[in-house]
């Protein structure tokens, strides 16, 4: 038998967002420039762990990944059992920069996929001196649903499952099995409501239309990322996005889904390893400007 220990380290922090006090899950890996990994709608850190887990870009940057409250191990907080569950941009927006306060971290990167990557969009528009650069995986401005979110939360459906089954709609067919599966695993692991709450941030707030020239990537870099295979932000959405941002680039990238990092890792790697060096040579244009 052969056995070994992965690098990444799994810890707690104490935030207060909103007035409300959380205990929220993070792993870390790597030393470096900072890199704050944010997960897609319903899942959690999980999605991240082979870049936080890729020796080389752990020798040159720190990845931090967190479980959204009500998410994984982040627990929901006191008084849940009688509360809805419903995501918002400013709640999210706080929750990020919270969590970055609580961990000392100075313009680290942000990255995030889908809600997290809409969620970066967000923070570019409305705090870009907090970071130094923004990686929207499967970002654009806006998607009304083309499905019922209240399917993910009713007494008569097994809300984990039926998420995973949309899931597997957004997962391109060249994903190896193993990791088709293991995506669709944490979908049916979500806790009650937790997949519908996320997905009426994500299809109801409509407020990054009109904040998309507000984005200067003079100033902070951009770069959108979008799988080919994507069916909910498809790749027509996301260079719409791209576009109406002056100075972003755009990556569509082939033989990938919604869930990139996590649907199939060796494909997405190649992305990710380019996201990061326009990220580096963005930031030394900028600091020799």
């Amino acid at each position: 038998m052969t056995s070994s220990i992965e690098p990444i380290t799994g810890r707690y922090i104490r935030l207060t967002v909103d007035g409300t006090p959380l205990r929220v899950y993070f792993e870390e890996a790597g030393r470096g420039r900072p890199v704050v990994c944010l997960h897609t709608a319903g899942a959690d850190t999980r999605q991240w762990r082979f870049i936080l887990n890729d020796e080389v870009f752990t020798s040159s940057h720190r990845f931090l990944a967190f479980d959204m409250p009500w998410h994984g191990k982040s627990l929901p907080p006191q008084g849940f059992e009688t509360a809805e569950y419903l995501l918002t941009t400013g709640t999210y927006i706080e929750t990020v920069l919270s969590f970055c306060n609580a961990l000392g971290l100075e313009k680290p990167l942000l990255a995030g996929c889908s809600m997290g990557g809409r969620i970066a969009l967000q923070l570019a528009a409305l705090h870009p001196d907090r970071f130094a650069g923004f990686i929207a995986v499967e970002a654009s401005d806006f998607q009304p649903a083309w499905y019922d979110i209240d399917w993910f939360h009713r007494p008569d459906a097994h809300g984990g499952e039926m998420g995973a089954a949309l899931v597997s709609a957004n997962i391109a067919p060249h994903a190896p099995p193993v990791e088709r599966w293991n995506t669709q695993w944490m979908f049916m692991q979500s806790g009650p409501g937790v997949f519908r709450g996320d997905l009426s941030f994500y299809t109801k707030d409509d407020s990054l239309v009109g904040r998309l020239g507000m984005i200067d990537t003079r100033q902070t870099p951009v770069h959108i990322m979008c799988g080919e295979y994507d069916m909910t932000c498809t790749p027509e959405d996301a260079r719409r996005t791209a576009e109406a941002i002056d100075g972003a680039t755009l990556a569509i990238m082939k033989d990938l889904g919604h869930f990139p990092m996590s649907e199939n890792p060796a494909a997405f790697r190649p992305y990710f390893q380019e996201a990061l060096e326009l990220m580096r040579h963005s930031h030394a244009e900028l600091t020799h400007a």
